[in-house]
């Protein structure tokens, strides 16, 4: 059994990890959508996770082609999302302009929902992966 039956276990393992921070930052998002008031100033600004491709260090050679190896998926960055703020009539509020108005976060809970749901079936998808990998092998030492 080479290397590749065991890194199917570390690209589940990277996918695994990449959504669970995914969902901390959902959490993240969901509770601080009334927060009208940050430390940086302004609402709180909701934010996403962004993927990339996680190389290994070996490089591939098929065929005289070379290439770097797939080796999962990491999390290249935590950015703010580009949605705007809106702003709600609010006269009465601690943090309303001079005309009312409260900007308020630009945290959608309909759209954190779906982006949950999304990352737990990209995690269940990665748990099954590691399964499917782990009956492989032990069918393969039944031989």
């Amino acid at each position: 059994m080479g290397n590749g039956s065991f890194s199917s276990f570390d690209i589940s393992a990277s996918g695994m990890t990449a959504e669970r921070l995914r969902m901390n930052v959902i959490a993240e998002n969901i509770a601080n959508r009334e927060v009208t008031r940050t430390p940086e100033g302004g609402a709180y600004k909701r934010k996403v996770v962004v993927f990339e491709e996680a190389l290994a260090n070996a490089t591939l050679r098929l065929d005289g082609l070379m290439g770097d190896l797939g080796a999962g998926v990491r999390v290249a960055d935590i950015v703010p999302a580009r949605d705007a703020v809106h702003m709600v009539h609010n006269p009465g509020h601690p943090d309303a302009d001079e005309n009312g108005y409260v900007e308020m976060p630009n945290v959608n809970m309909i759209d954190e929902m779906l982006n949950m749901m999304t990352a737990t079936r990209g995690y269940e998808a990665n748990v099954m992966a590691i399964s499917a990998a782990k009956q492989m092998i032990l069918k393969a030492l039944e031989i």
